[in-house]
């Protein structure tokens, strides 16, 4: 996840590392990633043609390398973003940033994204049923199967209306 952070964050234009770092850390709530990820993960980025580096100078003088998206790069990104592994299904923060970048994925990709998570928590949602209906959680155990089905609910609700905006869309694209 950390590698399509990073080649999202360059989506919006050239950048230095240490700008990356914080964007990154903004997106994801977090504090600024490490350069012990950021760089070798820029490395391998220019090593594979997925972003270029070129040479720029600093505010104070110094020499800083910016990195700016290749075309190579975005198609990676929309490639790797379409590859939605078992593991990403599961994750809210995988299926979020994904949702994110609808603007730059295909109709039939965000398709499969959006039914994929529901699939996933129509599963959850059944097996949180099932937990209710056969074991004797307390009354603080309920609130939290409670919480987790009113949660899965709220979000395949939104889930359906993304899927109603992306068919609208599109209907309006003449190109589809």
């Amino acid at each position: 996840m950390n590698d399509l952070l990073l080649l999202a964050a360059l989506l919006a234009g050239p950048q230095h590392g240490y700008g990356l770092k914080k964007q990154v850390g903004l997106i994801t709530g977090k504090p600024a990633m490490h350069n012990n990820l950021v760089y070798p993960l820029l490395h391998r980025f220019v090593k594979n043609a997925w972003v270029s580096k070129r040479r720029s100078p600093g505010k104070r003088g110094q020499t800083r390398e910016v990195y700016a998206l290749t075309a190579k790069g975005r198609q990676e990104l929309v490639r790797r973003l379409g590859d939605y592994p078992e593991i990403e299904v599961a994750s809210e923060n995988g299926f979020r940033f994904r949702v994110g970048l609808f603007g730059i994925l295909e109709a039939e990709t965000r398709q499969h994204i959006l039914v994929s998570r529901d699939q996933f928590l129509a599963i959850r949602e059944q097996r949180l049923d099932r937990i209710s209906a056969t074991l004797d959680a307390g009354p603080w155990g309920s609130e939290v199967v409670r919480f987790f089905r009113e949660q899965i609910r709220a979000e395949r609700t939104w889930i359906a209306g993304l899927a109603r905006k992306a068919k609208r869309e599109r209907k309006s694209d003449p190109d589809s």
